[in-house]
């Protein structure tokens, strides 16, 4: 197996939305593999802090936390600021921060349009945008959560769907805007996590039937797809990998 445990030594990342779950997952395993991280939040400042202390603890001042609610324009650029101020430079940025919820049609609202593609697609975009100067700088990358259901349309959540189409189109418009200077590629889960509040038992077994591998990732299967495309190669990019037990292969 690749040993990444040095791979990231001395690199900066910032992760947006990594306060918990993949974001926070992600961010121990870039860690481990020697950056040091940024931990974007907006309302999740108790688990930011905390996880922020976890890593410091394992390497000293290896661990930050910024706050900034991605909708708001100004922000975004006051937090592209501050992540490069911090060290002077950055080098890896995740855009994990996502909002998922169904928008049935004949439901669905303008609010909950501006909600989901502001987290999906324009603050990916206008983050990278901000970041482009110092990614360049330092012969950077770019790694963005996407969705198989960029590809393949979720049922009911059409809003969504669109939106991570724009995010997949990004990875690829990016990759070839910003090269050779900086990589750009993307991480395309599958079922992982279980969304909250969402799924009742009948839909997961309903879901996990259409999965070869019988199962639904856990967030180690995708901090570590995203390891890969930071460190684990350097002729890899405008890229979308499935990190979905074999869901995108099925009708």
């Amino acid at each position: 197996m690749f040993d990444y445990r040095h791979q990231l030594d001395g690199k900066i990342v910032l992760i947006t939305g990594a306060a918990a779950r993949i974001g926070a997952t992600t961010a121990r395993f870039l860690h481990a593999a020697g950056s040091d991280i940024i931990l974007h939040y907006r309302n999740s400042k108790d688990r930011a802090q905390a996880l922020a202390e976890e890593l410091n603890q394992a390497r000293p001042d290896s661990a930050y936390t910024l706050r900034a609610d991605l909708a708001d324009m100004a922000a975004l650029e006051q937090l592209a600021a501050q992540a490069v101020a911090l060290r002077g430079s950055l080098d890896v940025l995740i855009n994990n921060a996502s909002s998922y919820y169904p928008t049935p049609i004949g439901s669905a609202t303008q609010e909950q349009w501006d909600d989901l593609f502001a987290s999906n697609a324009r603050a990916p975009f206008f983050l990278s945008q901000a970041l482009a100067p110092a990614l360049r700088a330092s012969h950077g990358c770019i790694v963005n959560l996407v969705d198989i259901h960029a590809d393949r349309p979720n049922a009911n959540h059409p809003v969504y769907s669109m939106a991570k189409a724009a995010n997949a189109m990004m990875v690829k418009a990016l990759a070839r805007d910003l090269a050779p200077e900086v990589r750009v590629n993307g991480i395309a889960p599958g079922a992982a996590l279980w969304p909250e509040h969402f799924f009742d038992d009948a839909d997961r077994q309903e879901i996990l039937k259409r999965i070869p591998l019988g199962r639904p990732a856990g967030a180690e299967q995708i901090a570590q797809a995203v390891l890969f495309m930071a460190a684990g190669t350097d002729y890899v990019t405008g890229q979308i990998l499935a990190v979905d037990g074999g869901r995108s292969v099925q009708q």
